[in-house]
């Protein structure tokens, strides 16, 4: 993966590629995480932004997307955004009421799902979480433009021009969406949460990943502790290493951590897994990557 400056990525030259970054959020898997443990890593759940020239997309809104919507907010122009989610388990729901922009009645939001059965929707889903006894306030308090977009997993997305979201079915408890993002020649895909087969590797991942610049996967547990856990809807950072060799994926991201797991634990994997595939990051708040 090649690196470039913003100051590259917007001299004009014509030789040089639109912009497409990635940031991160929030990186913590089933519950958010604070305290000392977990300062240089981060306890946010999944929130991860997307920047493809002048599109904003955003995979996810665990805790991690009410710091990413304050951010927005203080850049002092309207949000246009579009939220892609894999899924309705609260740790990757819970930040959607408290999307500042979401608050903004200059502001445009997208929510898209792709894991819901047919009866249900992804506005009903944030319709029962914001009411009573659970919530003071209903999804009507959103100022925004925001609208409900639901798909079935394996569909072809059109978000925006120049941007094309691949995605496929993911193995998880009431179902999840993987997603591939192309802009300008270049993929990332998002890959959470989901488990992998007891033998073999799962067609839908590997189809979707296959040749990808970053692949960001969900990393929960190891090899030794998945055998606990089988059933869970998780996989491990061994796994994502393999499916990245076997798939031809140029660089991987540890991702979906352990609530358990402090910075040193994540420090033991990241040396592990430098060993294992060089280039392999540990996924931490903050961090920010060009394609």
């Amino acid at each position: 993966m090649t690196a470039r400056t913003v100051s590259d990525a917007c001299s004009g030259a014509p030789d040089t590629p639109p912009d497409f970054t990635v940031r991160f959020w929030g990186v913590r898997g089933s519950i958010a995480s604070p305290g000392p443990d977990t300062v240089r890593y981060g306890g946010n759940t999944p929130c991860v932004e997307l920047r493809c020239g002048d599109a904003l997309l955003v995979l996810d809104a665990g805790t991690g997307l009410r710091p990413l919507g304050e951010a927005l907010m203080r850049q002092g122009e309207p949000v246009d955004v579009d939220l892609l989610l894999t899924h309705s388990h609260l740790d990757h729901i819970c930040g959607l009421p408290f999307f500042a922009p979401a608050f903004d009645a200059a502001s445009r939001v997208r929510i898209r799902a792709g894991h819901l059965e047919r009866e249900r929707t992804m506005r009903s889903v944030l319709e029962c979480m914001m009411s009573a006894p659970l919530f003071p306030v209903p999804v009507e308090i959103f100022r925004a433009d925001c609208t409900f977009h639901d798909f079935v997993s394996g569909q072809t997305l059109a978000v925006k021009p120049g941007v094309t979201v691949r995605t496929a079915a993911l193995n998880h408890p009431d179902g999840a969406t993987g997603y591939r993002v192309e802009f300008a020649g270049r993929s990332l895909c998002y890959v959470t949460d989901t488990e992998h087969p007891a033998e073999g590797r799962d067609p839908a991942v590997m189809e979707l990943v296959r040749g990808s610049d970053l692949l960001i996967y969900d990393c929960t547990y190891t090899d030794a502790e998945y055998a606990a856990r089988v059933g869970w809807g998780h996989s491990t950072w061994e796994e994502c290493l393999r499916i990245a060799d076997e798939a031809g994926v140029k660089r991987a991201v540890i991702f979906h951590h352990d609530p358990r797991r402090t910075d040193a634990d994540l420090d033991v994997i990241a040396t592990a897994a430098e060993a294992r595939r060089p280039g392999t990051l540990v996924a931490r708040e903050g961090m920010a990557l060009p394609l």
